[in-house]
């Protein structure tokens, strides 16, 4: 059994990637946290092999992976798109990966770092299956620009007030152009859509490559409607 802590900024990309790895009979969710304190914690008190940390999780990785090295937790960078993989390497990190790799990448990572080998995502490529996505290009195909802008912020962690300001639109119109995302791509919830962007290489890939501002500027401004005309108004929520 291997035993793996997820450690990310972002509670809805822990919980994906859990829900992904747990399905697996060899591998063990043994800690989500969601502060360094409580990442020390667990490295310190619970049987680890593997640490898959996020970059976003702290400013200083070296620190919490040199911890992880103490305890011979082998860690496998969950990097962003924008940061090339090579600028991630010293004793401990055995694997670097992008946070939109799709699942069957992931799996993949955590059971050749857990040997003994070392895996470097090179730069760009998201794919992680050599077939071709089929279902992730229909899906991609039939969604806006302005719906994979929404799905892309849905994946990363932002609420609606947050995409909304993104957009410069109402929460409404976001809660409906949710509604429509979810009919195109057969989910029910934010969960299991952000569990469908990791599954399908072609939607990972199209998420990635949107640009969103940091939440922090964006709340220093206004959010002015737009795009209303797009979507019909619901009196059902998408919260």
């Amino acid at each position: 059994m291997i035993n793996v802590v997820i450690a990310d900024h972002q509670a809805i990309f822990r919980a994906g990637i859990a829900k992904i790895l747990a399905v697996e009979d060899d591998l063990r969710i043994v800690g989500q946290p969601a502060s360094i304190q409580q990442l020390l914690v667990c490295l310190e008190k619970l049987r680890t092999e593997v640490l898959l940390l996020s970059t976003g999780f702290t400013s200083n990785v070296a620190e919490i992976v040199a911890s992880a090295h103490q305890y011979s937790v082998s860690v496998i960078i969950l990097a962003e798109i924008s940061e090339p993989a090579s600028q991630f390497s010293g004793p401990g990190i055995k694997g670097v990966v992008y946070r939109s790799v799709p699942g069957s990448c992931m799996v993949d990572t955590v059971r050749r770092v857990a040997r003994g080998e070392t895996y470097i995502q090179p730069h760009g490529d998201l794919s992680g299956d050599p077939h071709h996505d089929f279902v992730g290009t229909r899906v991609r195909d039939r969604l806006s620009d302005k719906e994979i802008r929404i799905m892309a912020a849905v994946v990363r962690g932002f609420k609606n007030r947050d995409i909304a300001m993104q957009l410069y639109t109402s929460e409404q119109v976001v809660k409906n152009a949710l509604r429509n995302i979810f009919d195109k791509t057969g989910v029910s919830d934010r969960l299991e859509l952000a569990l469908f962007v990791l599954h399908h290489r072609t939607l990972a890939q199209a998420t990635a490559a949107v640009q969103l501002e940091p939440e922090s500027r964006k709340r220093k401004r206004t959010a002015v409607p737009a795009f209303e005309d797009d979507v019909k108004p619901s009196p059902a929520t998408v919260n």
